[in-house]
C-alpha cells in the first residue's frame, strides 16, 4: 500500500504527498574505495538530560559512537568533533575532546578504521584573545591534548585568529608554529564564512584568490605536515584551481556539499595524482551514508556512469540541507538521521533543531525520497507525521 501524508508547500498550503517506495541502495561488502572519504559525523543529544539546552550540551554517548560504528561499517572515516558535530554551535572543547577520546577508543575495535579530529581553538573566547600569540597557545592546548590520546589532528579554522589577525603573515605565523610541532601530517580545514560569519577575511583577506596564494604558499613551505587541505567555499572552480597548485602527495578533500560527486570523480588534469581528483571530508555524508559507499565502490571498480547515477541525484538533498543561513545545515543532517531510525528523537544540542522551517523539513522529505534515501519508508512516515502534528498539522 501506498504511503501518503498530507506536506506543506513553500507557500504554507498543504498537498497530498506519496513515497515513491524504491529501494535504497545497498553497498557491496568488501569493496575498497579509491578515495579516501571522511564522513564528518553529527552528535546524538541526550533528550531526558535536566539542562538548560541553550546553555549547556548532553551527549547520548551510546548512540553517538553507534553512529560512528555504522559510517566505518560503510568503509566511510569519521571526522570527529567538526562543525557537524556542532562544535562552537553547541559543543563546547571539554565535551569534543571526551567525544574524541570514545571514538578513538572504539575505532581501535575496527579494523581499518580511521579517524581524523577537529582541534581548534574554541575554548578561547575571540574577545578574549589579544594576540596570535594567544591563538598559537590555544591551538597548543588542543593538540596536545588530541596527539595523547593517539589522534590524527584536522586544525580547524579559529575564529580567535580571524578576528586578531592583521596580514597573510599573521596566518603564516600561526600555522608554522602548529605544523612544525605536529607529530604527524595534518588535514587543513579552511572553512568559508557562509558556514561560519566569523571567518570571514580568513588568510588575511576578503580576496579568495590572495587567500589562496597564503594558504597554499603555508601548504608547501610545510607539505611534509600536511596530509591535505579539506575547503568548503561552495565553489567547485576555486576548489579545482587550488586542487591544481598542491605540492606532490598533498591531497584536497572536497567540503563542497553542492558539488561533491563532479570533485570526488575528478578531471584527471595534472602530472600529480591529487591535481585530478578530490578526496571526500564532507558533512552531507552523514546523511547519505549508504548511497556515498555504493558510489565510491562502483568508482573504485571503475563504473563511472553507476558512480554519478547513485550520487547525483542526493546532491538537490544535499544543495537544500546546506542552503543558507548554510550554518543551520546540521539540523538536516540529524533530521535524515532520526527519519532512518539511527536515533530516537529530533533533538540536538544547543536547541539547534529548532533552526530549520516546517516548510524546509517537509521538502528535505521529499527530496530524501526521491534520492531513494529513506531506509524504513514507513518508520520514516510515521516520524514525519509525528513532526506534522507537533506544528499543528494532523
Amino acid at each position: 500500500m501506498a504511503l501518503t501524508l498530507k506536506l506543506p508547500s513553500a507557500g504554507g498550503k498543504l498537498e497530498t504527498y506519496t513515497l515513491r517506495g524504491t529501494a535504497p541502495v545497498k553497498p557491496a561488502a568488501g569493496v575498497k574505495f579509491n578515495r579516501i572519504a571522511y564522513s564528518a559525523a553529527h552528535v546524538v543529544a541526550d533528550p531526558l538530560a535536566a539542562i538548560d539546552p541553550w546553555l549547556q550540551s548532553a551527549v547520548d554517548w551510546d548512540a553517538t559512537i553507534a553512529y560512528r560504528q555504522r559510517l566505518w561499517s560503510l568503509g566511510l572515516g569519521v571526522a570527529e568533533a567538526m562543525d557537524t558535530a556542532q562544535r562552537g554551535m553547541g559543543l563546547d572543547w571539554p565535551t569534543s575532546l571526551e567525544l574524541i577520546r570514545r571514538s578513538l577508543d572504539a575505532a581501535r575495535d575496527v579494523p581499518g578504521a580511521l579517524v581524523a579530529s577537529g582541534c581548534g581553538t574554541d575554548h578561547l573566547a575571540p574577545e578574549d584573545a589579544k594576540s596570535v600569540d594567544d591563538v598559537i597557545r590555544a591551538y597548543e592546548e588542543q593538540m596536545a591534548a588530541i596527539e595523547k590520546l593517539g589522534g590524527k589532528l584536522i586544525v580547524m579554522a579559529s575564529r580567535a585568529l580571524a578576528r586578531v589577525a592583521r596580514s597573510p603573515a599573521d596566518y603564516e605565523k600561526v600555522y608554522g608554529r602548529i605544523l612544525s610541532q605536529a607529530k604527524q601530517p595534518v588535514i587543513l580545514h579552511w572553512l568559508g564564512d557562509m558556514f561560519d560569519p566569523a571567518l570571514a577575511g580568513y588568510w588575511g583577506t576578503q580576496d579568495a584568490d590572495a587567500a589562496m596564494d597564503t594558504a597554499v604558499g603555508i601548504i608547501a613551505a610545510h607539505a611534509s605536515k600536511v596530509d591535505g587541505i579539506k575547503i568548503s567555499l561552495l565553489d567547485k572552480d576555486k576548489e579545482i584551481a587550488m586542487r591544481r597548485r598542491l605540492p606532490a602527495g598533498v591531497r584536497m578533500y572536497t567540503g563542497d556539499d553542492f558539488n561533491y560527486a563532479e570533485l570526488i570523480a575528478g578531471d584527471g588534469f595534472g602530472r600529480e595524482a591529487v591535481h585530478g581528483k578530490s578526496d571526500a571530508l564532507l558533512g552531507i555524508f552523514d546523511a547519505i551514508a549508504p548511497a556515498a559507499s555504493a558510489a565510491l565502490g562502483e568508482l573504485a571498480r571503475g563504473n563511472i556512469e553507476r558512480f554519478h547515477a547513485i550520487l547525483g541525484p542526493t546532491v538537490p538533498l544535499s544543495r537544500h540541507i546546506f542552503t543558507a543561513p548554510t550554518r543551520f545545515y546540521k539540523t538536516g543532517v540529524v533530521f535524515m538521521a532520526w527519519l532512518n531510525g539511527h536515533q530516537s528523537h529530533f533533538t540536538m544540542v544547543g536547541g539547534q533543531h529548532s533552526t530549520r522551517s516546517l516548510p524546509h523539513l517537509a521538502e528535505l522529505f521529499r527530496l530524501a525520497d526521491a534520492a531513494n534515501l529513506l531506509e524504513q519508508p514507513e518508520l520514516a512516515a510515521r516520524r514525519m507525521k509525528t513532526l506534522l502534528a507537533l506544528h499543528g498539522v494532523e
